[in-house]
Order: C-alpha cells, then sequence, then structure tokens
C-alpha cells in the first residue's frame, strides 16, 4: 500500500466509503485513539470537531464509488490525520469556507488540496497535558 502521510508510516489506517454516513466512524475512531494517548476531554472533543471538518472538506471532493482513507499518526502528546481521497477533477480548497476555517483554527499545521487526482487533507492535534512539557519531561 502507498505511504499517503508524507513519509510516516500510519499507526492506524481506516478506509471507508467516502460518503457523509461515515463521518461519524472517523470522529469515533479517532476519539478512541485520542483517549488512548490520554488526551483530555477537552482535547478530545477540538479532535471530533477538527475530523468534522476535514470529512466535511474530503467527502464531496470525492470522486463517486471511491473510498476515504483515514490514516492516524501519534506523536508525543499529539496525533496526526490524514484523510485522503480519490478526487480527479482536482478540486481546489474554499480557503473561506466555513469548515476549513474551524480546522484551521482547531488543529496545528493544517493543509489541504489536490494534487495527482487525489485530495489530501492532514491536521495535526496535540494534547494540552504535553503543550506546556519541556523535553525532559516528556
Amino acid at each position: 500500500m502507498a505511504d499517503h502521510t508524507g513519509g510516516s508510516r500510519a499507526d492506524v489506517e481506516l478506509r471507508l466509503p467516502a460518503e457523509g454516513a461515515y463521518a461519524t466512524i472517523v470522529r469515533t475512531t479517532a476519539a478512541g485513539l485520542a483517549a488512548r494517548l490520554d488526551f483530555t476531554i477537552d482535547d478530545i472533543e477540538d479532535l471530533r470537531i477538527a475530523i468534522g471538518e476535514a470529512t466535511a472538506l474530503a467527502i464531496p471532493a470525492a470522486d463517486p464509488g471511491t473510498d476515504l482513507v483515514a490514516q492516524f499518526v501519534f506523536g508525543r502528546g499529539s496525533m496526526t490525520v490524514v484523510l485522503e481521497t480519490e478526487a480527479r477533477d482536482d478540486p481546489p480548497l474554499d480557503t473561506e469556507s466555513f469548515a476549513w476555517q474551524v480546522l484551521d483554527t482547531m488543529a496545528q499545521d493544517a493543509s489541504a488540496g489536490s494534487e495527482g487526482g487525489r485530495f489530501r487533507v492532514r491536521f495535526t492535534v496535540a494534547s494540552t497535558i504535553t503543550a506546556g512539557m519541556t523535553g525532559a519531561e516528556l
């Protein structure tokens, strides 16, 4: 399988139909993984919101009948999420959309766009517990 995370192997990968009805599965999976990483309840809720907005960007861009691939890469007190789908028309990212504005506010290093027939949304959410720690405490 191709590595779509930009160099690192996903710790968890989920493939499902690129349809709105499945967005809740991506949110629930992300929340469960974040809980295992000891994210706070508020951090988990922020992640769920970010996932909701990311799927709102990715699913409409998807070609009919294709899959949405959700990849979760764990860091020290953080999780990077990549949502990717086939999008042969290379739809542009609407940076004025509500979904993008919320995602860009809720997450770190948010990026999205289309290239080579694929649409990708990538972002990182960090735990507030580890955000204030120094390298020695981690």
